[in-house]
């Protein structure tokens, strides 16, 4: 019989938390879906103008032939898969950044809307626990809107892959299905797929801490949870000035800042690795490049690092103690 209930009511849990998920993403669907959708779509159309705007001008000035032969054929068609590789990625670089703002303002006010507008009554008259509400809210945060940005980023790669094969083929280029034929699509999405899980654990520290000040504050929360670690680091900073104080700044900021706010950026965690590539020397053409960008959006080496742990474990802490801040602050405004 024990075993029998504790399955009835996981069940129930279970069924409880999905219709949660689905909750949330009706009621933020603008953000998690018609945001990146419009924003590739806008995208799509600028890039299929200006293609075959500069497809029809390079078609007159070869005079409606073909562009004669080409010396080096190998290295010319790396460099046609290298661009089609990066267009797959350009869809979802491009709308990385809407991921960003959408994701940084649905945390900041997931658990304080519900006090504004009031309708915490309404939900606290449903068989739900603050536990299952806050879950569902980080989930979307951390992993179902970051995947969903990922499928409709390829998406709209593709298009822009069709968009440049259509073009070379009008402009009289030479080999456009080089774009097709030298290029790693699924390679690609796999390793853009692979981003998901390393970014769920790598923006944990922000998110935990956009919830968290979601269900601490009275009022203004973009006011305490943004401004605030800033303020208190340029303090900090003109602290610095002070004789014989010698603090490290460099961390502080990097903590507070970097790692407490701007974590949400998809992809944060490559700039120190690419930039240290970039000035080395190491990259000499586009299809390194590419390759380069890849192996840092797949860069297994970061789940061996104490700076991803320790921001996971501290931002699971924050989204953990959401949850009884929620239930006091809810009782408060009841």
């Amino acid at each position: 019989m024990n075993a029998l209930a504790a399955n009835t009511a996981g069940n129930r849990w279970t069924r409880t938390f999905a219709w949660l998920l689905r909750r949330e993403f009706w009621e933020n669907r603008g953000g998690f879906l018609w945001a990146p959708v419009i924003t590739g779509g806008i995208a799509v159309a600028m890039a299929t103008l200006l293609a075959l705007a500069g497809a029809v001008q390079a078609r007159r000035q070869l005079g409606g032939g073909e562009a004669e032969s080409i010396d080096d054929l190998g290295a010319y068609l790396r460099i046609v898969g290298a661009a089609g590789d990066g267009l797959l990625m350009a869809g979802c670089s491009m709308l990385s950044a809407v991921l960003a703002f959408v994701v940084f303002f649905y945390a900041l006010g997931s658990l304080y809307d519900d006090r504004r507008d009031r309708s915490v009554l309404f939900w606290k008259s449903l068989p739900v626990s603050d536990a299952q509400t806050v879950l569902s809210k980080a989930a979307w945060a951390l992993l179902l809107a970051p995947l969903l940005s990922v499928l409709v980023g390829l998406a709209v790669g593709i298009a822009l892959w069709l968009v440049a094969a259509v073009a070379m083929l009008i402009g009289g280029l030479p080999h456009p299905g080089a774009l097709f034929t030298h290029s790693h699509p699924f390679s690609v999405a796999g390793r853009l797929l692979a981003t998901v899980p390393l970014g769920l654990l790598w923006s944990l520290p922000t998110v935990g801490w956009l919830m968290f000040c979601s269900a601490l504050v009275r009022s203004k929360p973009f006011l305490w949870a943004a401004l605030v670690p800033v303020l208190g680091c340029v303090m900090l900073s003109v602290f610095g000035a002070v004789p014989g104080l010698d603090l490290p700044y460099g961390k502080i900021w990097y903590v507070a800042v970097y790692r407490g706010l701007m974590s949400v950026m998809p992809g944060s965690w490559s700039v120190h690795g690419m930039g240290s590539r970039l000035q080395s020397g190491e990259i000499h053409d586009p299809s390194q490049l590419v390759a380069a960008i890849l192996d840092q959006t797949s860069n297994w080496q970061l789940y061996a690092s104490w700076d991803l742990w320790i921001g996971a474990a501290v931002g699971a802490a924050l989204v953990a103690a959401a949850i009884p801040l929620r239930r006091w602050r809810d009782e408060a405004s009841a």
